[in-house]
């Protein structure tokens, strides 16, 4: 199956479009998991747990390489037996990484055999700013999502995303426009291409999703970073009610660092999952 259809798969088997993001930070990591155990273990033991307990109520799991990345060869084999783990316990459920590549074709060469391969991840995020043919790598891979930063979600997103310049078919466009212009009209050719739209921005995610139709966004904000769900929902949705990987990280991994931090982050999955449900339009 391709990466659109895996997707359209789990959101209807498991009714939601909710993504964990496993921002397994080592220093908020409850102090009973890291008491006798090394780094690997403690961050291992925390993301399983956190996976047996959520996985029937989302739709993907989103990693942060820099939290693994910082604990070094420790952090790095964590990831690797979590993303094992999720493999094959729920080889159903999409894994994304949020690693934001984006370099020139040779090096993302290097990048996709890592993430894709070694790693196992089905899907990326990416920079647009070298272009379609630095990313050329990335979307030969047709089976793999690849999810291009297009309105992100941070308080100083519009400092260049805002940018107005004039776009040969559409007019004078803010630059965040013309990328969603750009992958919907001429880098989807395998129909494999996603964008990065931030639920702090609604009427921008209205826009970016007149742009673009039907292809899935990632969409991070919600939970810690303040983004409205029901906003963001009916800003977001395809004509089909799905076409969302709606990320929530702290919000729900890190609500309690007590020995019930695992059944508080199903209880608090399940509250945003029933709570973007209310706002989704029936689809086929």
């Amino acid at each position: 199956m391709s990466f659109y259809e895996r997707l359209d798969y789990i959101v209807k088997r498991n009714n939601s479009c909710v993504c964990v993001g496993l921002d397994s930070n080592l220093d908020r990591i409850p102090p009973h998991l890291r008491k006798d155990k090394t780094v690997g273990e403690a961050i291992f033991e925390f993301n399983r747990q956190i996976i047996e307990t959520t996985a029937d109520l989302i739709c993907a799991y989103k990693p942060n390489l820099a939290f693994y990345e910082a604990q070094g060869p420790a952090g790095l084999r964590a990831l690797k037996r979590t993303l094992d783990f999720i493999s094959d316990k729920y080889p159903d459920v999409l894994k994304v990484a949020d690693a934001k590549r984006g370099d020139i074709g040779s090096t993302n060469e290097g990048y996709t055999r890592a993430i894709f391969d070694y790693f196992g991840f089905d899907a990326v995020t990416l920079h647009p700013y070298l272009g379609r043919e630095a990313l050329e790598p990335f979307l030969a891979r047709e089976d793999k999502g690849l999810i291009i930063l297009c309105r992100t979600s941070n308080p100083g997103a519009g400092e260049l995303q805002d940018l107005i310049s004039e776009h040969p078919r559409h007019g004078r466009l803010p630059l965040y426009k013309w990328v969603a212009h750009q992958v919907a009209e001429k880098w989807n050719e395998n129909k494999n291409c996603c964008l990065v739209v931030g639920a702090t921005y609604p009427e921008e995610l209205r826009e970016v999703r007149a742009i673009a139709a039907e292809m899935p966004f990632l969409i991070p904000g919600i939970g810690a970073q303040g983004g409205d769900v029901e906003k963001t929902v009916k800003a977001g949705q395809n004509s089909q009610g799905r076409g969302m990987i709606i990320n929530s990280s702290r919000g729900i991994i890190f609500v309690s660092d007590g020995k019930d931090f695992a059944q508080v982050a199903r209880q608090k999955t399940k509250e945003l999952k029933e709570m973007i449900n209310q706002f989704r339009r029936s689809g086929d």
